[in-house]
């Protein structure tokens, strides 16, 4: 299984980005994807997720700005209103289920916003 994880780059403050995140290889059944970010010298915390029914949970302190979505196996994070603390690694992770759970991560794309 290979998560494949595009778009970060260099954005001003106030602006928007789109990330994306495709998976592949043996998936089985996909139960849940979304988006993680480490900031220098912080822990990786959840940004947004999406269930296969469609359930979407977002950190308190994206609500309103990012929007995430799937598309069969591509998960999407549109990135509004952009801030300067938004600045980290976006990992892209997934659920699988495989005869049992399997958790898979994706690289990391950087997102830099510039104030």
């Amino acid at each position: 299984v290979q998560l494949q994880a595009s778009g970060g780059g260099l954005v001003q403050a106030g602006g928007s980005r789109r990330l994306s995140c495709s998976v592949s290889g043996s998936i089985g059944s996909i139960t849940l994807m979304g988006w993680y970010r480490q900031a220098p010298e912080r822990q990786r915390e959840l940004v947004a997720t999406i269930t296969d029914g469609g359930s979407l949970n977002y950190a308190d302190d994206v609500k309103g700005r990012f929007i995430i979505s799937r598309d069969k196996n591509t998960v999407y994070l549109q990135m509004n209103d952009l801030k300067p603390e938004d600045t980290a690694v976006y990992y892209c992770h997934t659920r699988l289920l495989v005869g049992i759970f399997r958790h898979y991560w994706g690289q990391g794309t950087l997102v830099t916003v510039s104030s």
